[in-house]
C-alpha cells in the first residue's frame, strides 16, 4: 500500500458533481463517506494536478460527522504533497475509531489531451474540426492505473472500493454517460449560461480506477438482451455507416456467455460501450461505460479487414470477462494485477469463440499470448506475475506492470490450469465456495495452491529434456536455476496420444517416454503447457524427418510449436541454430497458417540481425525459395487474388503468403502489389480487399517513391474510417525513401498531424524499417525530454517505443550508444519505459554474441539451401 494513513479509512460513497462544460475550466464539488478504521488525526486522500478552493473558514477541506451527535475535531491545516500525489489533512485531534465521517472539497482541473484522468479529444467528421464555427471535442476519462486522483480527489487505490453518486453539469446539445444508468436530465443555468445537469444512478461498490464519465455530441444504437441495454457510442457519421453494428450483435451474446460461464449474472442494467477518437489504450473495462480506441470497436464491412474483426472480437469478449474478473472481484493491490488480465486475456479467446465459433480462434492464443511472451519471459530482466507489494508503489512502477507478462503469461498459466484440471472442473472452481478440485475427485500430483505457486511467483519457465533412448526427463530453468516447476505434460508417441503425465521433481524416469526404432515422441500437445521441450538428438532427427514427409502426422499447433521451440532452444545454446533453420525446409509443402507465422514470427529475428550484412542475400533467396509455393497456391485458390479464402486462419495465411513473398523480392508479388495500389492512384477506385490493405499498401509504398507516399497520405489525412487510417499510417513508415521517413517522425509529434494516442507506434512502426531505425533512434534521443513530459512521464507507451527503436540493435558501438542514452537522461527518468531500456540493454548484449557465434554457420547454411 501506499502512506501508512490510508490504510485507516475505509471508503464508503463517493459523491461528485463535475461541472464539464468543455471550454471554459470551472469548479466540482466532492464529498467522500469514509469508515474511520483506526484514531487518527491524519487523513490522506490521493490528488495529483488539481487546484482547490476553500470550503469554509479559508480552508480547502470541511469535514462532518455523518452522525449529527458525533464529534468532529478541527482541521489544522490542509496542504498538497505532490510528490505521493496527496491531499493530506491535519487535524487538531484525533477521528473516533468506528464512526463514519464526510470530507467535502471544491477543487478544478485541467481538461487537459494528456489521455489520462478527465481529458478532452478533438476530432473530426467529414473531413473538418469546425462545423458551424464550434470545435468537435469530446470530455473523456481514462483512471486506470492512477489517474482517478487527476479527475477528483480520491481514495484512489483497487481495494478501497465505494458506491459512487455523479452529477455532471454539461453543455446544451451534449449528451453525458457515466457508470450508472442515467436518472434525469434537466435545465440549469450557470451565470448566464443555459446548461444541463445530468444525475446518475448510485453505482456498485467499486474501485476508483473504473469510473467513467463523458460528454460528447456522439450517437448510438441500441438493443436489449435479457433485460440488459447494450448501447454502442461514436461519432455520428460511424453510426450512420453502421460502424457500431458488429459490436451490438455480438455483446449480448458474450455478456450472456460470460453469465453462464461465471453462473453470476450480470449486476447492471445496462451496458454501454464507446469509441474514442482519442484513447491510450485498446479499451478499457469501466462498469457500465466500456470505453474503447475506434480501431477495437467500429467494423466497417468496406474497409475493415478480419484481423479488425478478430481484433473487435476479442477485445470486447476481453472487457465483458473483466466485467466479473476486476470489476465485480478485483485484486488487492496493483502487485497482483495479472489476475485482473490473465484471466480476461483468456477468456476473450473464449468469449470470441462464442461469437465466431467457425473461426477456432481458440489456438490462435499460442501464437498471440504463448509464443510472444516466452521471448520476454527468457530475459534475466523478466518479473514473476506476482510481486512484493512494497515494489510496487510508485505510479510509474504500476504502469510498468501492464506488460506483456501480465497480460500474455498470466492467460497462458491461467490456460494451462484450465486443461490440467478441465474445463469443466476450472468453471467450476469460480461458480461454487467448495472446492472444485475436491468436489470433483480430480486427481493431482499436488494442491492446486502448490502447483501455481511454481508459475506464479517465479519469473521464466521450464525447458522440459526428454532423453527417449533412457526415457529420463528433466527440467531447468530457461536461463537460470531457481526451484523447479510442477509440469503437466500432454504427449503423443509417433502420433498416438498418451496419457497426461506430471514431471514434479528436477528430473525422473519415465519408462513410457522411452522409444525405439522409428518411434518418436512429442510433448506438450496443442502447447497446452507453458514450457519449452528439447529433445535427444535422435528423436529431433525423427520429428523433422516427420514433418519432411508426412507433416499433418503432427498436429498443426505442435508443427508451430517445434519451430519456436526450436529457435528458441537456439538462442539459448541448447541446440545448433542451423538445427533450427532446419525446421524451416518442409515449409514449401505447408499451407496451415500457424507453422508459418511461426516460422516467419522466428525469421524476423534473422532480419534483425542480418538485413544491414552479407547474410541477407543469401537468407532472401532461400526464404524466396521456401514462400514461392505458398504464394502459387492462394493465388490457384483465389483465382489470380480475386475471391477470398473460406477459412478465418486461411484468410491470414494468402496475407503471410504475399507478405514475405514481397519480402523476398519476388518479382510477381512486387508487380502484384504496384499495380494495384498504382490502379487506385489512377483511377480513384481502392480494388484491394480489406484483407490484403495493409501489405499492398507497405509494399507499394516501400517499391515506389514520393508520389505513393504523398498519395497514401492524402488518403490518411481524409479517411474518417478508424481501420483505413490504421492501415495507412503504418504503411507510410514504409518508405525507403529516408527524407519522407524524417518528415514522418516529425509529423508523429504533431498532434494535428498523428493523434496523440498514436505517435509513440507510429515512431516504432518507422523504426521496424531498416532505413528508417537510425532514424527513428536519433529521433528519439533528440528529442526524449520533450516526449517524456508532453506524453506522460507515466505512459505506457513508453515500453514499447524504447523496444521498438533499439530492437535492431546487435554491434558494440549501438551498446554504447544505449548506455550514454541511459545515462544522459538519468535526470529526466524513463518513467514506465525504465525496465524495458534495462532489458532493451541486456538484448543488445545478447545480439552482439549471438551473431559473433552464428553468423558464419547461418550463411554458408542459408547458401547451401539457396542452391540445394
Amino acid at each position: 500500500m501506499a502512506a501508512s494513513g490510508i490504510s485507516n479509512f475505509k471508503s464508503t460513497q463517493q459523491g461528485f458533481l463535475l461541472q464539464c462544460a468543455l471550454f471554459h475550466v470551472v469548479p466540482g464539488e466532492s464529498s467522500v463517506e469514509f469508515h474511520c478504521a483506526e484514531a487518527t488525526n491524519l487523513i490522506l486522500i490521493h490528488s495529483h494536478k488539481l487546484t482547490y478552493s476553500p470550503v469554509s473558514n479559508g480552508l480547502l477541506a470541511r469535514l462532518t460527522a455523518v452522525n449529527n451527535g458525533d464529534t468532529v475535531p478541527g482541521i489544522e491545516s490542509v496542504w498538497l504533497q505532490n510528490e505521493t500525489q496527496y491531499l493530506v489533512v491535519q487535524l487538531k485531534g484525533d477521528l473516533t475509531k468506528g464512526n463514519y465521517y464526510i470530507l467535502e472539497t471544491i477543487f478544478e482541473g485541467e481538461l487537459a489531451d494528456d489521455l489520462g484522468g478527465f481529458y478532452r479529444s478533438e476530432y473530426t467528421e467529414n473531413g473538418a474540426k469546425e462545423i458551424l464555427g464550434l470545435l468537435l471535442v469530446i470530455a473523456t476519462t481514462q483512471m486506470e492505473a492512477t489517474d482517478a486522483r487527476k479527475a477528483f480527489p480520491c481514495f484512489d487505490e483497487p481495494e478501497m472500493k465505494a458506491t459512487f453518486d455523479i452529477t455532471l453539469i454539461h453543455d446544451l446539445g451534449t449528451v453525458a454517460l457515466s457508470n450508472g444508468k442515467e436518472i434525469e436530465t434537466t435545465e440549469d443555468t450557470m451565470g448566464d449560461v443555459k446548461v444541463l445537469k445530468t444525475k446518475f444512478e448510485r453505482t456498485e461498490r467499486m474501485s476508483t480506477y473504473l469510473l467513467a464519465f463523458i460528454v460528447s455530441e456522439f450517437d448510438f444504437i441500441q438493443d436489449n438482451s435479457d433485460d440488459v441495454l447494450i448501447r454502442i457510442f461514436a461519432r455520428k457519421p460511424a453510426i450512420a455507416a453502421g460502424q457500431g453494428e458488429y459490436a451490438l450483435n455480438k455483446t449480448g451474446p458474450m455478456l450472456k456467455f460470460f453469465e453462464e460461464y461465471y453462473n453470476y449474472s450480470y449486476p447492471l442494467p445496462k451496458s454501454d460501450q464507446v469509441g474514442l477518437p482519442d484513447f491510450p489504450f485498446g479499451a478499457m473495462e469501466n462498469w457500465g461505460l466500456i470505453t474503447y480506441r475506434e480501431t477495437a470497436l467500429l467494423y466497417d464491412e468496406e474497409y475493415s479487414s478480419n484481423s479488425d474483426k478478430e481484433r473487435i472480437a476479442t477485445v470486447i469478449a476481453h472487457e465483458l470477462a473483466h466485467m466479473w474478473f476486476s470489476n465485480l472481484v478485483t485484486m488487492r493491490w496493483w502487485n497482483d494485477l495479472w489476475l485482473n488480465e490473465g484471466f480476461a486475456t483468456y477468456g476473450e479467446y473464449l468469449g470470441a469463440h462464442q461469437a465466431e465459433p467457425t473461426w477456432n480462434i481458440k489456438d490462435l492464443i499460442v501464437l498471440n499470448d504463448v509464443h510472444r511472451v516466452f521471448a520476454v519471459d527468457a530475459l534475466a530482466s523478466s518479473h514473476p506475475l506476482s510481486s512484493k507489494e512494497e515494489d510496487i508503489q510508485k505510479p510509474a512502477q504500476i504502469n510498468e506492470l501492464f506488460d506483456t507478462i501480465t497480460y500474455s503469461k498470466g492467460a497462458s498459466i491461467v490456460r494451462m490450469m484450465s486443461d490440467f484440471l478441465t474445463e469443466d472442473v476450472f468453471e467450476q472452481g469460480f461458480q461454487v465456495k467448495t472446492p472444485a478440485v475436491d468436489a470433483t475427485g480430480t486427481a493431482l500430483p499436488q494442491s492446486v495452491n502448490n502447483i501455481m505457486n511454481t508459475w506464479v511467483l517465479q519469473m521464466g519457465f521450464p525447458v522440459v529434456t526428454i532423453n527417449t533412448a533412457t526415457g529420463d526427463v528433466s527440467q531447468k530453468h530457461f536461463l537460470l536455476d531457481p526451484e523447479s516447476w510442477i509440469v503437466p505434460m500432454r504427449w503423443m508417441k509417433t502420433g498416438a496420444v498418451q496419457a497426461l503425465t506430471w514431471l514434479e521433481t528436477k528430473s525422473a524416469s519415465i519408462p513410457a517416454m522411452k522409444v525405439t526404432g522409428n518411434d518418436w515422441v512429442l510433448a506438450n500437445i496443442d502447447v497446452a503447457g507453458y514450457y519449452r521441450v528439447n529433445y535427444d538428438q535422435a528423436n529431433w532427427d525423427k520429428l523433422l524427418n516427420a514433418l519432411n514427409t508426412n507433416h499433418e502426422v503432427i498436429p498443426v499447433i505442435n508443427r508451430a510449436q517445434l519451430v519456436d521451440d526450436a529457435f528458441n532452444l537456439a538462442r539459448a545454446k541448447i541446440i545448433q541454430t542451423v538445427q533450427a533453420l532446419e525446421t524451416t525446409t518442409y515449409l514449401n509443402n505447408e499451407t496451415a497458417y500457424m507453422p508459418w507465422a511461426s516460422a516467419i514470427n522466428n525469421l524476423d529475428y534473422f532480419y534483425l540481425m542480418f538485413d544491414r550484412s552479407e547474410v541477407y542475400g543469401p537468407m532472401q533467396d532461400y526464404l524466396r525459395k521456401q514462400v514461392t509455393p505458398l504464394f502459387n497456391y492462394y493465388k490457384d485458390l483465389t483465382g489470380n487474388w480475386a475471391d477470398v479464402p473460406t477459412g478465418h486462419m486461411d484468410q491470414y495465411n494468402e496475407v503471410n503468403a504475399i507478405s514475405l513473398a514481397c519480402r523476398t523480392d519476388l518479382q510477381e508479388c512486387q508487380e502484384l502489389t504496384t499495380t494495384w495500389f498504382r490502379d487506385w492512384m489512377n483511377t480513384g477506385v481502392n480494388k484491394i480487399h480489406p484483407n490484403l490493405r495493409s501489405t499492398m499498401y507497405c509494399n507499394a509504398i516501400a517499391t515506389g517513391g514520393a508520389a505513393e507516399w504523398e498519395f497514401a497520405w492524402d488518403k490518411f489525412k481524409n479517411t474518417s474510417i478508424a481501420a483505413e487510417v490504421d492501415k495507412l499510417r503504418i504503411a507510410l513508415a514504409c518508405t525507403k525513401q529516408a527524407w519522407l521517413l524524417n518528415r514522418y517522425l516529425e509529423y508523429a509529434l504533431n498532434p494535428n498531424m498523428i493523434r496523440k494516442q498514436d505517435a509513440m507506434s507510429t515512431i516504432v512502426y518507422i523504426a521496424n524499417n531498416v532505413i528508417g531505425q537510425s532514424l527513428a533512434w536519433d529521433f528519439v534521443r533528440a528529442r526524449w525530454s520533450y516526449i517524456f513530459s508532453q506524453y506522460g512521464s507515466e505512459s505506457n507507451s513508453f515500453p514499447n517505443l524504447i523496444n521498438g527503436v533499439t530492437e535492431r540493435f546487435s554491434t558494440e558501438f549501438e551498446l554504447q550508444q544505449l548506455k550514454q542514452f541511459k545515462a544522459d537522461n538519468a535526470e529526466v527518468g524513463f518513467g514506465s519505459g525504465t525496465l524495458a531500456l534495462d532489458q532493451s540493454i541486456e538484448r543488445t548484449v545478447a545480439n552482439i554474441k549471438w551473431i559473433a557465434e552464428n553468423k558464419n554457420n547461418v550463411l554458408n547454411w542459408f547458401i547451401a539451401e539457396s542452391k540445394s
